[in-house]
């Protein structure tokens, strides 16, 4: 008889069966580090705008912290800065509110001048794009929600 050379079906089931069960365990943790870095990209947005804000309320004194998102940044390319469009943050942050599985929310409160503000980043889909949301205020502190409902001024600092 003459020998054959190559795999039999028994060795490649086994290899596939070991491929599978390194995939299984792989995946989640590839799932994790995602989520991971989504909550490390929303911290320093909500950081950015909290800058952003102080910066519009010393170049509009007469405004204060800004009304909207939107006052903040600008549509590409950006041009001078005014009142309604200040050019502080990029435009992924200020026209469509949504950056890295997250949506974020930035509203300044009171009369003229406004003298506070609120800023949240809340996860897309809680659970995948990232678990905890964010909040900040005008006392620059991030505050975090593990539930991914929506952080206030009353949950724990980061």
């Amino acid at each position: 008889m003459k020998k054959q050379k190559g795999f039999s079906l028994i060795e490649l089931l086994i290899v596939v069966a070991i491929i599978l069960i390194i995939a299984a365990i792989a995946i989640p943790n590839l799932l994790r580090s995602r989520m991971a870095a989504n909550e490390a990209s929303a911290v320093g947005s909500l950081r950015t705008i909290n800058t952003a804000e102080v910066t519009y309320a010393t170049s509009y004194p007469a405004q204060g912290f800004a009304p909207t998102l939107a006052a903040l940044g600008g549509a590409a390319p950006c041009g001078p800065a005014l009142v309604t469009a200040a050019c502080l943050i990029d435009e992924v942050l200020s026209v469509t509110a949504k950056k890295s599985g997250y949506n974020f929310t930035a509203v300044g409160t009171g009369a003229l001048p406004m003298v506070a503000y609120t800023a949240t980043a809340v996860p897309t889909i809680v659970g995948s794009s990232g678990q905890r949301a964010f909040f900040s205020d005008q006392s620059g502190v991030i505050r975090y929600d593990t539930t991914g409902a929506g952080a206030t001024a009353a949950s724990p600092a980061l």
